[in-house]
């Protein structure tokens, strides 16, 4: 591993350099023709300069998105980190780890522009979260829809990933909020997996009629992938046991009264609540699990058919190997071990190659495109 770290500390080549163009929704290519991969096979930093950047995904026109907690949201070339939109939203208040969070684009964002998002606000003096709809639109975020609203908010635990389903449902993760009565209360939207429709209306088939509710007992998931119709959340521990969750509809996942799998006193609880259990946890220690994705391309085959996961307080990406059923975790491999400093999330493009945003504020957070492995 220390060859390892050594070769790519080695490579690393920083890319500064940002020149900035305007484009308008028509001008995005079609995503069934990915583009071509012209870049060198090495480990660099693409851009610099960012404040505590939250959300990061690559986009259906072939570009990066990254939100930042202060209120922007900003479209990033991969080819050489080039800002081509940057957007700031009055309405976002940014309070501790709050502000603009959680973001995903509409399957045919490239046709209709719809992007959605996650954010914290000011409520008459109360700290809230909604999850609103936009229309990206002659280099413009527009037409605001809130699809759902008045979440329970605070300076920590909001959650707030979010994620479109195939069958076009919208899952949304919440924090407890910093308040542990909430997980547990299928009528409170903190410290849950939520599911809603595109149209902000809820589901026929949601567990409880008119409830958006889909999973409950968390404490702050802030990671989230599906795979083959798996759905993986990572979670923060308290100072225990972060997870990795395989989260089924109506299920119950224990916090506060489960942390990690069920031992000890927990385990009358487990049986009576009929908690599902991680398949995978950080043991005796917390290495704050944070943003999460699923690696099977070619060109970094190493990290093939695995979780990756990166983290703030361990400051590393972990590649979790799945077994063939993708339902549970064979080994954990670290990379890039205190190299960049709290890593909050990351997204892989169709050539394979890997995005990571870090979050240590000071306008001196990055994103490392991974783009080989020896």
């Amino acid at each position: 591993m220390k060859k390892l770290l050594r070769y790519l500390c080695v490579s690393l080549l920083v890319c500064v350099g940002v020149a900035c163009s305007k484009s308008g929704i028509d001008t995005i290519p079609d995503p069934d023709v990915p583009p071509v991969d012209p870049l060198p096979d090495t480990l660099r930093v693409l851009k610099t300069g960012l404040q505590f950047p939250w959300e990061i995904l690559w986009g259906k026109d072939n570009q990066l998105w990254i939100t930042e907690r202060n209120g922007k949201i900003s479209r990033i070339s991969p080819a050489d980190g080039s800002t081509s939109f940057s957007q700031n939203f009055i309405n976002v208040f940014a309070q501790g780890e709050g502000g603009m969070l959680g973001m995903v684009q509409h399957p045919d964002f490239v046709n209709n522009g719809l992007l959605y998002v996650y954010y914290n606000y000011l409520n008459n003096g109360q700290y809230r979260a909604r999850v609103e709809r936009y229309k990206f639109l002659n280099d413009a975020l527009v037409e605001p829809l809130v699809l759902l609203d008045n979440i329970p908010a605070s300076n920590i635990h909001n959650g707030s990933r979010l994620l479109i389903t195939a069958d076009n449902k919208l899952l949304i993760t919440t924090g407890d909020a910093a308040n542990t009565a909430l997980p547990q209360l299928p009528s409170s939207l903190a410290g849950k997996v939520l599911r809603i429709n595109l149209d902000g209306t809820i589901p026929a088939d949601n567990p409880i009629a008119g409830n958006p509710m889909w999973s409950m007992g968390h404490r702050n998931p802030q990671g989230m992938v599906m795979v083959n119709n798996i759905l993986y959340t990572s979670e923060h521990g308290p100072n225990i046991e972060d997870e990795i969750n395989i989260i089924e509809k109506g299920s119950n996942y224990g916090w506060p009264n489960v942390n990690g799998p069920c031992d000890g006193a927990e385990l009358s609880f487990c049986a009576a609540n009929n908690i599902v259990q991680p398949i995978w946890s950080s043991g005796g220690s917390t290495l704050a699990y944070c943003g999460l994705d699923f690696y099977h391309a070619d060109k970094l085959s190493i990290w093939k058919n695995s979780l990756l996961l990166v983290t703030l307080k361990d400051q590393s990406l972990r590649q979790l190997k799945l077994s063939d059923d993708r339902k549970s975790v064979l080994s954990s491999t670290t990379f890039f071990k205190n190299q960049f400093g709290r890593l909050r999330d990351l997204c892989v493009s169709p050539q394979g190659r890997v995005y990571i945003i870090t979050s240590n504020g000071g306008n001196n957070d990055v994103i490392v495109e991974v783009g080989k492995l020896p």
